[in-house]
C-alpha cells in the first residue's frame, strides 16, 4: 500500500443497511475536487456545514449534508469530505459509486486509521485503541480502551522510552568521548534499569485482565440431552433464543449469545446433548462432536444433569471429562423430586427456584479470573514488545552487575529501545503494520 497512500480513497463509514443516516467518507488530495463534481454547492470551506443535493450529471440522487475538513485538521490528516445521506443500501452505494467515478478508489481495511497513523495524527497504540473501541464487548472495556485512544498507554510508554534513551545517551557519550565525559557509575546504571523494569512490570501486570476483557469469557452448557441446557440458556439470556422440547436431540448445533457480566463479555454457549447412541443421525453426531470441542475450549463449564432422573452413568462419564476444568455442577428439575445434591446448585427452570443463586455463582466464577482493575489496556503484540524490552534490560542489568564494559552493556539497552519503540510504532515492520490494520473494517 506504500505507493497507493497518495490516492484519494472513499468508503461507507456506517454499517450497511437501512437506517436514518449513512456516511460516505472521502480522504485525500482530490477530495474537494471530487465533491465539487457531484454536489450542488461549490467552493466548500472547511469548518462549515453544507446542505444540498448529490448529482449524477444533472440528475438529483439524494438530499445530503456535507462536512468538509482541510488537512491537517482531520481524522486522517488529509483533506476529508463526509457526506451524510439518507440511510439505505442502494442510495449509499450509489453515492459511493459516484465518488469512485469522479476520481476516488475504494478504501482498504483500516486505511483511514492507517493514514492517521502514518500522518502522525495518532501513534500505533492509539490506532489499536480504535479497533478495541469498535469491537468492545462490554462497557467497561470500551471505557478503558478510550483511555488508550487519548494516549494513556502512549504517555507511559513514551516516558519509559525516554528513560531508556537518556541512559543510553549517557553511556554512548562516555564511550565516544572518554576524555570529556565520565562513564556513569555502575550503581547508577543498575538502579535506572531496575526502575524501568519495575515500570514495565506494572504495565504488564494488567495483561491477563486485558486479555480477558478483550476476548471475553466462554461459558459452555454441557450435559446429556433433555437435562435443561436450552431452557437454562434462555433463562440466562432472559430471551427465548433456543428451541426447547421434550424430544431428545433438539439442539443439534452450537448456539451462542454474549452478555455483559460486571464489565466482562461472557459468551453463553448452548451445545447439543452428549450421548452415545448408535441410532443418532449424522447431523446430531456432528453436533455432539462440536459440543465436546466447545467444552474443551471453555473457560467455565456449566455441567447439567436431571435431578429427577438421578445421576446416571452417562452423566458421570460427561462429568469426568470436564471436572478438571473450571466448572459449576447444576442439578435441574428440583421441583419434581425431594432429592438434593450438596455438590450442585439445584434449580428448577419451571419455577425459577435457585436460579438467582446460580446466576450469582456464575458471576463469581467469571470475576474470579484473577482480574484486577485495569489501568493499562494492552494487546498481545504490545505485551510481547514490552516483554522483549524487559528481557533486553535484564541482560543489560546482569552485565552491569558483572561490571562488564559499558560499550557491551549499551548493545542490550539499544535492543530495549528498539522493542519499546514497537509499542507506539516508532519502529515497526510493514508486515506487522498491515496485519494490524487488516483487522479493521472498511471505512475506519
Amino acid at each position: 500500500m506504500i505507493n497507493s497512500m497518495t490516492d484519494t480513497i472513499s468508503a461507507i463509514a456506517t454499517p450497511i443497511g437501512n437506517g436514518g443516516v449513512s456516511i460516505v467518507r472521502i480522504s485525500g488530495e482530490k477530495a474537494f475536487d471530487i465533491i465539487n463534481k457531484m454536489f450542488s454547492s461549490q467552493n466548500l470551506e472547511a469548518g462549515k456545514i453544507y446542505h444540498g443535493w448529490i448529482l449524477d450529471n444533472s440528475e438529483k440522487i439524494d438530499e445530503v449534508i456535507v462536512l468538509p475538513f482541510k488537512a491537517p485538521n482531520s481524522y486522517t490528516g488529509e483533506d476529508i469530505i463526509e457526506i451524510q445521506c439518507h440511510g439505505g443500501i442502494h442510495i449509499t452505494n450509489k453515492i459511493l459509486d459516484l465518488t469512485i467515478k469522479n476520481g476516488a478508489r475504494c478504501a482498504e481495511k483500516g486505511e483511514y486509521t492507517k493514514r492517521a497513523f502514518l500522518n502522525h495524527k495518532m501513534d500505533l497504540s492509539q490506532a489499536e485503541a480504535v479497533l478495541d473501541l469498535i469491537h468492545a464487548g462490554s462497557e467497561k472495556f470500551a471505557v478503558t480502551s478510550a483511555q488508550n485512544l487519548f494516549g494513556k498507554l502512549s504517555i507511559e510508554v513514551g516516558k519509559i522510552r525516554q528513560e531508556i534513551t537518556d541512559l543510553l545517551s549517557k553511556i554512548i557519550a562516555a564511550v565516544d568521548f572518554p576524555e570529556d565525559v565520565k562513564e556513569p557509575e555502575y550503581s547508577f546504571i543498575e538502579l535506572t534499569i531496575e526502575k524501568i523494569i519495575e515500570e514495565i512490570n506494572y504495565i504488564l501486570s494488567f495483561s491477563k485482565s486485558s486479555n480477558i476483557y478483550r476476548q471475553g469469557i466462554k461459558i459452555v452448557l454441557a450435559g446429556r440431552p433433555n437435562v435443561g441446557k436450552s431452557s437454562l440458556f434462555n433463562a440466562l439470556l432472559n430471551l427465548e433464543r433456543a428451541i426447547v422440547t421434550d424430544i431428545a436431540g433438539t439442539t443439534r448445533d452450537v448456539i451462542q449469545e454474549t452478555i455483559d457480566i460486571d464489565g466482562i463479555a461472557a459468551t453463553i454457549i448452548d451445545t447439543a446433548g452428549i450421548r452415545d447412541d448408535k441410532n443418532i443421525n449424522k447431523v446430531e453426531a456432528i453436533g455432539i462432536d462440536y459440543s465436546k470441542k466447545y467444552v474443551q475450549d471453555a473457560d467455565i463449564v456449566l455441567f447439567l444433569y436431571d435431578l429427577n432422573d438421578g445421576y446416571t452413568k452417562e452423566d458421570e462419564e460427561i462429568y469426568n471429562s470436564i471436572k478438571d476444568k473450571k466448572h459449576i455442577k447444576v442439578a435441574t428439575k428440583c421441583d419434581l423430586t425431594q432429592t438434593k445434591d450438596a455438590d450442585a446448585v439445584c434449580i428448577s427452570l419451571k419455577t425459577g427456584e435457585n436460579l438467582d443463586i446460580l446466576k450469582q455463582k456464575i458471576k463469581k466464577a467469571v470475576i474470579s479470573q484473577n482480574l484486577t482493575e485495569i489501568e493499562f489496556i494492552t494487546n498481545q503484540r504490545q505485551q510481547k514488545a514490552l516483554e522483549e524490552t524487559k528481557n533486553s534490560l535484564i541482560n543489560a542489568l546482569v552485565a552491569a552487575q558483572n561490571k562488564e564494559i559499558q560499550d557491551l552493556i549499551s548493545i542490550d539497552i539499544k535492543s530495549a529501545l528498539m522493542f519499546i519503540s514497537e509499542v507506539s510504532g516508532e519502529v515497526i515492520t510493514d508486515d506487522i503494520l498491515n496485519n494490524i490494520f487488516d483487522n479493521f473494517c472498511i471505512g475506519k
